[in-house]
């Protein structure tokens, strides 16, 4: 399936990047830019970052849940990626005031 119509990147290329990033460093963060990065590609119209943060979370969890790596050491990502969204989702209008006006 594609997933970057702009760059034609499918989904099982991205599965197979992600999978050679973790086998580089298992603990390393990986977003959509390090996987285009690695891939040698660019995000242009940047709508399919959603579906890549997506199977980044999914990949990694099957990586990690296949590891040695006991239960209890293992991070939930969909749920850190939630809290991280909660975060930086609260704060609105980019740090600018309720009175700020662009016009």
């Amino acid at each position: 399936m594609i997933v970057c119509h702009c760059n034609l990147i499918t989904e099982k290329d991205i599965e197979r990047t992600i999978l050679d990033l973790l086998q580089a460093d298992p603990w390393q963060l990986i977003v959509p830019a390090k996987v285009y990065h690695a891939l040698a590609k660019r995000g242009r119209c940047c709508g399919c970052f959603p579906n890549v943060v997506e199977t980044i979370i999914r990949v990694t969890e099957a990586y990690h849940s296949q590891s040695a790596t006991g239960e209890a050491e293992i991070v939930s990502y969909l749920d850190r990626v939630r809290e991280l969204r909660g975060q930086y989702g609260s704060r609105s209008h980019e740090g600018r005031t309720t009175g700020h006006r662009a016009a």
